[in-house]
């Protein structure tokens, strides 16, 4: 199955070195490549790409509005969007977890976790790396620490322990080697995680650990 990507980046340089990443993949294909955010939220509509990877500062609209639009509390059938961020200056990054992006990635990333960030969106699931979106959740979290909203319903230890794991950036297979679990066990209690925290996807789930004082 061929993956679909738009790319949204106010800069031609970041656009065309992108593209020319992904559409040299056998199963990717760059399906637009826009400049602003109001361009981006069309073209989404338009095409239903399956991973949107859209800049932070955009003209017309930024990557937080624009992820709220396609992603958002609310949207019926939302799309999966990856945070392109320069992190030090991109603080504001925090608000798009909670607008719906699934992922992040540094520019200066390179094109190995480019390829790795759109590929897991695609299947459903968050880059979230020790190097890349751990970080930042640490950034942008210490400075505005705060209590995070209680579980619906208590964590089980053996949840906390899978929280903790996610926190830190370990996919599931991962997860399952280290609590000696199979992955369908690591799938189960993710479905109740969800649902307990009220929360979509992986990154949310850091946040609210990282927020909650369960990992520090």
């Amino acid at each position: 199955m061929t993956i679909r990507v738009l790319i949204a980046d106010d800069q031609q340089l970041v656009r065309t070195g992108f593209q020319m990443i992904l559409d040299a993949q056998p199963d990717m294909e760059v399906v637009a490549a826009v400049s602003d955010g109001a361009e981006a939220v069309a073209e989404a509509r338009r095409l239903r790409p399956d991973v949107c990877l859209l800049d932070i500062r955009m003209p017309k609209l930024d990557g937080i509005e624009v992820t709220r639009i396609l992603a958002g509390p609310g949207v019926d059938d939302p799309l999966r969007v990856v945070i392109v961020t320069t992190f030090d200056l991109d603080e504001y990054v925090y608000g798009a977890l909670r607008s719906g992006a699934t992922g992040f990635l540094l520019k200066d990333s390179g094109p190995t976790l480019l390829i790795e960030a759109v590929r897991a969106a695609a299947a459903g699931d968050a880059l979230v790396s020790p190097s890349v979106t751990v970080r930042l959740l640490q950034h942008l979290a210490q400075p505005r620490r705060r209590a995070a909203l209680p579980a619906n319903d208590p964590l089980t230890d053996r949840e906390l322990d899978v929280v903790r794991l996610i926190a830190r950036g370990r996919t599931n297979q991962e997860v399952a080697a280290e609590l000696f679990v199979s992955l369908s066990t690591v799938k189960t209690h993710l479905g109740s995680i969800f649902a307990k925290l009220g929360v979509r996807n992986r990154v949310e789930i850091a946040a609210w650990a990282w927020e909650s004082g369960v990992v520090s």
